[in-house]
């Protein structure tokens, strides 16, 4: 068993909520009327439920148990990012011009090393997977080359495990920022990342397991592409034929984000290309 194996739901939940905490702003212009509006409605949906329902006091006390297991352990942002946030994006980007988003997930890290184009992603000197070339463009709607965008990248590694979330992985494996050319042009050597399980030995998998529900996601890249005047799309790409693209426990599998991979005429690896169309800032 290797060293990255042993990561457990805990210690990855306890990193996400240190990492959300760090990075994020929680100053919020939200006014009183909508703080009482969706607090409101969340909870009428919850009361609704065990009135619906008819939910038991023991049902209850297990569900209160359960809150508190996923709070001891952190797990908030891998629950409110697998199964929350696929809505919340779809209701930001609905209106956006150009290149689909989709989730961020909770395995994101900042200011990952920036690269030029064609770059290769930091690894380990025998990385386990397929060589994967991902290479296109960054434009804007309406077709400007876009020079010195940032496509920044991170993905599992062949086991299913994320660097600064699992044990034994350096720190920035598989995560980079590739700067684009004058042409707008970049190119990224990595591997191809498999398909993995969410954590399930916490609060997450004791839900997963009670519900007969799986905790697949499908193999993906996720990616943030950056561009001054532009703003900023965060997406995932996955690939064709590839498990679970139908049934992601995440819900964030969409048509236009699925690649169509080819293999290298060197007998190299496998290449895809794929061009981001970014809208302008509003």
């Amino acid at each position: 068993m290797s060293v990255e194996t042993q990561a457990t739901a805990a210690d990855s939940g306890a990193k996400a909520t240190e990492r959300f905490r760090a990075k994020k702003s929680f100053t919020s212009e939200v006014t009183t009327e909508r703080v009482n509006r969706l607090a409101s409605r969340a909870i009428r949906a919850l009361v609704d439920t065990v009135l619906e329902e008819k939910v038991t006091y023991e049902e209850y006390n297990a569900f209160k148990a359960w809150l508190i297991e996923v709070g001891e352990t952190g797990e908030w942002p891998l629950f409110l990012d697998v199964w929350v946030e696929h809505a919340v994006e779809e209701v930001a980007n609905e209106n956006r011009e150009g290149s689909k988003g989709t989730i961020e997930g909770p395995y994101y890290v900042p200011e990952s090393p920036v690269l030029e184009s064609p770059a290769t992603l930091p690894m380990r000197d025998v990385e386990a997977g397929t060589p994967l070339v991902l290479h296109g463009k960054a434009t804007s709607v309406d077709g400007r080359p876009l020079a010195g965008a940032g496509v920044e990248i991170w993905h599992a590694d062949d086991l299913g495990f994320y660097s600064q979330f699992a044990p034994g992985i350096p720190e920035w494996n598989l995560r980079g920022t590739i700067l684009t050319d004058a042409e707008g042009r970049y190119e990224i050597n990595t591997v191809q990342p498999a398909p993995y399980q969410i954590p399930t030995d916490g609060a997450c998998g004791k839900l997963i397991e009670a519900a007969g529900w799986h905790a697949w996601r499908p193999a993906h890249l996720h990616l943030k592409v950056s561009a001054d005047e532009h703003q900023l799309i965060t997406t995932q790409l996955y690939f064709q034929a590839g498990e679970h693209l139908t049934d992601d426990i995440a819900s964030a599998v969409k048509p236009e984000l699925i690649l169509n991979p080819q293999e290298r005429t060197d007998g190299s690896g496998r290449e895809v290309g794929y061009d981001f169309v970014l809208a302008p800032a509003k």
